[in-house]
This record gives C-alpha cells, sequence and structure tokens, in this order.
C-alpha cells in the first residue's frame, strides 16, 4: 500500500498540533486534517500555568510573549457584591510557573497549527474525514475536500477533532454528563474597565445564584465575556443568543459598572450540550486527545491544558509503540488511566462549583493549612501535585460539604443588589 504515514491526526486545534510536532520532531511521518481553513474564532481563551512545560518543549515561548497578554491568575467575585477574591499564581502550592496566557484563540491556534508546518508535519486545511475504517495493520480514513474524494492511509490515528469526536460518534462512545447540562453564550468586547496593574490580567468569574460569567481579558482593550447558565433556563427566556447575553450583563452590576464605554466587536457565539466524556480513549491503533476525548465545563480553563497534554502524552506514547508494538497494550492503558483521573479531578471541582457552598467557601479563603494554595495548584492545572496537594483538596471539600448543613462561612444570595453601591475599576490603558 503507497504512502502510509506513520500517523494521521486529525484536528489542527491545540491537541492535534501538539502532537503532530512533537511526532515530527522525533522523526515520523505525519499528517494532520483539519476540517476548517485557520485562522478561525474559538473559545477557550485563558491559559494555565502548568502549560508552560509544554510550550517550552515546542520552543514556542518567545513568540508566546511577544503575542499574548501574561495572565497572572484568577479572580472570583460574587453577583450579590459582597465577595472579591483573587488567586495570584505565584501563591500557589509548589508551583514552577507564576504566569501563562490570555489568547485569542484564532491567532494560538494557528500560531501551533503553523509551527507543525515548520516542523516537517503535513498539514492538509479544509479536508472532512467522512468516516475511518480500522484495519488490523494500519487505519484507513476516507476523506472529502474541494479536490474531490479520497483515501489517507497510517499505522495509527489521533482523533482530535474536538466536540465532533469523529472516532466517539462513529463508535458510539461518547456520553453526557446529566449534571452538567449547560449552555453558554459568548462575545468579544473593547474598553471594559479593568482594575490596575497585574490584576488587570485575570480571570474574572462572576457567581450568580443560577449563572456565572467570565470575563476574560485579551489585550490592551479586548474583552472576552460570557456567560454559562442551565441550558432549560436559556430554553425558558425564549430568546435569542444577543438578547439573553446583553440582558444578563444589564442585570449584573459588578460587570455592566465596568461596561460604561465598552462596545462589542464580535457577533455572539452560543453553544450547549458540551459536557461529554466517552467512554474509552484508546483502541487497536487510535487514541482520543483534546475535547475529541472529552470536555467538562469552562469554568476554570481547563480545556486547552487538557488538550495540549493529551496530545503530548498521545504523542509519546506512539513515538515508543512505532518502535516497539509489544509496548502498545500497557502505553495505551496507561494513556487511558492518566486521561480519566484528570477529567474525574475536574469532573469533580467543576460539579461542586455549581453548588453554592463552594462559592461560599471559596469566596472567604483561610490561610490555615495552605487551602488557598492548594486550591490554586489544581487550578493552574496541577494534575500530579501527590499527596500534598490530594489531602488539602478533600479538607476543602469537607468543609464546602458541612457548609451545606452549618455556616462555617456566611451565607451568600448571589443575587445581584442593585442598592449595593459597586466600586468604579480603574481603567488599564
Amino acid at each position: 500500500m503507497e504512502n502510509i504515514y506513520d500517523v494521521a491526526i486529525i484536528g489542527g486545534g491545540p491537541a492535534g498540533s501538539t502532537a503532530a510536532t512533537l511526532l515530527a520532531r522525533a522523526g515520523r511521518s505525519v499528517v494532520l486534517l483539519e476540517r476548517e481553513k485557520f485562522p478561525r474564532f474559538h473559545i477557550g481563551e485563558s491559559l494555565l500555568p502548568y502549560s508552560m512545560s509544554i510550550f517550552e518543549r515546542l520552543g514556542i515561548r518567545d513568540r508566546l510573549d511577544a503575542l499574548f497578554l501574561k495572565k497572572h491568575g484568577a479572580e472570583l467575585a460574587t453577583a450579590c457584591g459582597e465577595r472579591n477574591v483573587k488567586f495570584f499564581f505565584k501563591n500557589g502550592f509548589r508551583l514552577d510557573h507564576a504566569s501563562s496566557y490570555q489568547v485569542e484563540r484564532a491567532t494560538f491556534d494557528k500560531l501551533l497549527l503553523d509551527h507543525a508546518k515548520e516542523n516537517g508535519v503535513e498539514v492538509r486545511e479544509e479536508v472532512t474525514v467522512a468516516k475511518v475504517h480500522f484495519g488490523e495493520q494500519n487505519v484507513s480514513l476516507s476523506v472529502r475536500s474541494a479536490a474531490g474524494e479520497g483515501e489517507v492511509n497510517a499505522r495509527y490515528l489521533i482523533d482530535a477533532s474536538g466536540r465532533n469526536t469523529i472516532v466517539g460518534s462513529q463508535l458510539k462512545l461518547k456520553k453526557s454528563y446529566a449534571t452538567l447540562q449547560k449552555f453558554s453564550v459568548f462575545a468579544h468586547y473593547e474598553n471594559v474597565l479593568r482594575d490596575p496593574g497585574p490584576d488587570a490580567t485575570l480571570t474574572r468569574m462572576v457567581r450568580g445564584h443560577d449563572r456565572w460569567f467570565w470575563m476574560i481579558p485579551l489585550g490592551a482593550t479586548r474583552m472576552s465575556i460570557g456567560l454559562v447558565m442551565d441550558i432549560e433556563d436559556f430554553k425558558a427566556l425564549r430568546s435569542s443568543p444577543e438578547k439573553a447575553l446583553t440582558e444578563a450583563i444589564a442585570e449584573q452590576p459588578i460587570i455592566q459598572s465596568r461596561m460604561a464605554a465598552a462596545e462589542r466587536v464580535s457577533e455572539v457565539y452560543s453553544t450547549g450540550d458540551y459536557s461529554y466524556r466517552n467512554s474509552q480513549f484508546t483502541g487497536e491503533r487510535w487514541l482520543l486527545a483534546g475535547d475529541a476525548a472529552g470536555f467538562i465545563d469552562p469554568v476554570f480553563s481547563t480545556g486547552v491544558h487538557l488538550a495540549l497534554v493529551s496530545g503530548e502524552h498521545a504523542a509519546d506514547a506512539l513515538n515508543v509503540i512505532l518502535d516497539h508494538p509489544s509496548r502498545r497494550a500497557k502505553l495505551f492503558k496507561a494513556y487511558e488511566k492518566r486521561l480519566n483521573r484528570v477529567m474525574d479531578l475536574y469532573l469533580r471541582f467543576v460539579n461542586a462549583w455549581y453548588r453554592h457552598e463552594f462559592a461560599e467557601v471559596l469566596s472567604q479563603p483561610t490561610e490555615r493549612f495552605n487551602l488557598p494554595g492548594a486550591i490554586n495548584a489544581v487550578l493552574a492545572g496541577n494534575f500530579d501535585g501527590g499527596f500534598a496537594i490530594w489531602w488539602r483538596m478533600q479538607l476543602f471539600y469537607l468543609v464546602v460539604y458541612l457548609q451545606k448543613f452549618y455556616p462555617l462561612c456566611p451565607r451568600l444570595g448571589l443575587r445581584p443588589q442593585a442598592a449595593n453601591p459597586v466600586p468604579e475599576p480603574t481603567c488599564v490603558p
């Protein structure tokens, strides 16, 4: 059979581009198939410090430093205006990096894809994978493009196709999270007021009674603002996404106070039913990476980090397997176990986030036992913090559980209080 690649990759996002670059650098023949033409708009703009080591391995830190805003942490504000707490990565428990980036994904994703090309990956954009055929010795992909239909053959496949999860859908592996039936709507704005100094770089989460908002600075003047709510609540509004976002922002004084000179500069995007996981991540000749494996929730900005990590580990596993096929079962099992463990960790965190007690406890941190440092480390993407972080997180979850029955921290209504004065923030040039 002619022209058999070592690895075919579906999807040119962070997972696919990362895996492709690492495999090509190791001397493997790699073809990457992307259905769109980059750059293209995408959400998931806030990155985590634990991604920095991957960027260093890829050799793109200098480019990222030149293009994107440094992110120094995150901020939690309550819609009632009673609490506001800032978490700086520099205070995280045993962190190697004290910052990450806020990025416009169109630029960020194209940088990664172009970097893959520079490293020898054969990148084909505007190519749709119609079906995957699994053989004993190879994988065959039926593809369509403007040039017509064709076939791509490879020894192994990494499906990094995002929410389309080509393999997961074909094999009916995709399972939704019943507890996370959410809907999000978002847009970009110019001239939203910010706090001064490093505070201007923070991802701001505003926790309401039945919804939450993100405010992510993307540069000197641009900001991504989004709303997340139950999908049934959005349906009950009988409203367009644009109207829903505009009215929701207007109902929140601590957001509206920053919007006096703001101007929306993008269309309003929306998405729903985005929380899911595939029941398996590997097969005889394939692995799932990034959102093609699963996506939990946008709240702690873990999507891109999980994509980068899974892309890196998928590439490392295949690089060994291509030379030592007998190690495939063991390495695939380890890959699947690790990815499931990480998703379980964040699923627990996300499910807790949607309980009022979580906001009540998190917004009034205590320095006892260095709990804020451990939480900060997890928010930074520390999946392997060991026992020192594990027991602190168990203690945190215990406090959240007890908060439901006993007010260990003051109760919060989490509803906007127009009567409460909201301090005017300082505009950062």
